[in-house]
């Protein structure tokens, strides 16, 4: 059997076909080439349309079978990973009502934070693990207040992933692990939260019919077959959020494991067996791809939004005509601590881990006789790598104190001198492997169809490539101290 894994990312959709015997990768694709646009209609604001979506994972798809490794009719499940905490919105047709307001959308900030206080943070965080705060549900009650009449037009509420679902089955289905994302559920009762319906006057025949994460979400409908050369009736077994998703590909399901990633955002994502919470809700829990009720598995998600982020600002702006791998070449040749110069990362909305305040980037200590492309690339890869160690030990304040991290070989840890920041910074090493979302989204599959027999099967030919330990935290610390200061002096101000 065949498996193939879609990947709903912020910058594009992609797409790789897997073999379930031997776990390997026989073809990848993603659409569009260049990364797709984010829309800002105000200040904070942060949309795609699913419509986008569903056109360029039609578009991977195709491309990924034109590649002639396989044969597309071998296919037998699909799984989907999607970037988390956005809001779909479809009518009673599955015709999507309005873009989609996404993970880094910071206009219902106010609107969570309120809800926090009137159902109680003590009652909130025990049985929701979250305040409401800038989530799913919340995004949804800026949509009741601000746009009324397209509000009482909604059918169904989803996210991203689950639209995608939909546009190839014809069926809307969402999972607990769905719902905790969007702080919808109550972890104390085991059911959709009538905390946060009732506040929000929410119809609780917005929710989708609730599956487990590895399970039938529909089947794929036959015109959308002969569209994509598939065939049709292959069963969605496995939706999950991108972080999630993450750790899953990297075998990281149970308690203790841990993992990262440094792509559009950066996340730390450790697996308990207890209904942790921080007090701030700095960081967030939810429950993970394998929870049950018999067996408690959460995922304690530490998010930073602006880390690739601004890692493609500066390309963009600072290194036009210079690729990553030349950027990540040009900051490995400046020495640790880029000679005084400092990077605030936060520029990409409201970071939770910050009690979601707006920070915005900063620059400091520009030395305009000695600091280079290369000083603000090296500057700004230090600065993602000092914000995970700042956010690793709110974790860590919280129980989650992990002795190795893995992580994928991908986007930021491509760059030696971002990795060498990151493990001397957090002071834990790291084991790097070949993984990638949407490997991970139809390994996912397989399990959801049982092409495996357990979870573990699922990763038995997965191969570390190597281990980066701390080698240099004596160099590191004491500009992560003046890193830490800075902020904390921006956080006072903000």
């Amino acid at each position: 059997m065949l498996l193939l894994g879609i990947d709903v990312g912020t910058s594009s959709i992609k797409v790789s076909v897997v073999d379930a015997q031997t776990q390997q990768c026989l073809a990848s694709a993603q659409h569009p080439e260049e990364e797709s646009d984010i829309l800002a209609p105000k200040a904070g604001w942060a949309e795609q349309a699913p419509d986008m979506w569903w056109e360029h994972a039609k578009a991977a798809i195709l491309k990924v079978n034109a590649t002639g490794r396989y044969n597309p009719k071998d296919i037998g499940a699909i799984g989907i990973a999607y970037q988390m905490h956005g809001l779909v919105v479809v009518d009673k047709a599955q015709e999507a009502l309005r873009t989609a307001i996404i993970w880094c959308d910071s206009r219902a900030v106010e609107i969570g934070n309120k809800a926090f206080k009137a159902i109680g943070e003590e009652r909130s965080l025990s049985r929701l693990l979250n305040s409401p705060g800038n989530f799913t549900a919340s995004k949804l009650a800026w949509v009741k207040a601000n746009e009324p009449e397209l509000y009482d037009n909604i059918d169904k509420i989803m996210l991203p992933g689950d639209y995608v679902a939909m546009r190839l089955t014809g069926e809307v289905t969402t999972s607990v692990s769905a719902l905790s994302e969007g702080v919808f559920w109550d972890f104390q009762e085991n059911k959709l939260s009538s905390d946060v319906l009732d506040y929000y006057k929410f119809d609780s025949g917005l929710i989708p019919a609730i599956h487990p994460v590895f399970s039938e979400h529909g089947r794929v409908q036959q015109q959308i077959a002969d569209e994509l050369g598939l065939k049709a009736g292959i069963p969605v077994t496995y939706k999950s959020g991108d972080q999630p998703n993450n750790a899953l590909s990297l075998n990281v399901l149970q308690p203790g494991e841990v993992a990262a990633t440094a792509g559009t955002s950066g996340v730390i994502y450790g697996v308990s067996d207890k209904l942790l919470y921080d007090p701030q809700s700095r960081v967030n829990t939810f429950a993970h791809v394998n929870y049950t009720d018999s067996e408690k598995r959460l995922g304690m998600l530490l998010c930073i939004n602006g880390t690739g982020s601004l890692n493609r600002w500066m390309k963009n702006l600072v290194g036009p005509g210079i690729g990553y791998a030349d950027m990540n070449q040009m900051a490995a040749a400046i020495p640790v601590g880029s000679e005084g110069l400092r990077v605030i990362p936060f520029g990409n909305g409201a970071e939770r881990m910050l009690n979601n305040k707006i920070v915005g980037t900063h620059f400091h200590h520009i030395d305009l006789n000695l600091h280079s492309k290369a000083h603000l690339f090296r500057a700004a890869q230090e600065g993602i790598a000092f914000a995970f160690r700042y956010g690793l030990d709110i974790m860590r304040e919280n129980g989650m104190n992990p002795s190795i991290i893995r992580a994928g070989q991908a986007n930021l840890f491509l760059s030696d001198s971002f990795t060498e920041a990151f493990v001397n910074a957090t002071h834990v090493p790291v084991e790097l492997y070949l993984n990638d979302g949407s490997i991970g989204a139809a390994l996912g599959a397989g399990i959801g169809v049982k092409a495996f027999a357990s979870e573990k099967e699922a990763f038995t030919n997965s191969k570390r490539l190597r281990v980066v330990e701390p080698k240099a935290i004596d160099q590191y610390e004491p500009a992560y101290q003046e890193w830490k200061a800075l902020l904390e002096k921006h956080l006072n101000e903000a």
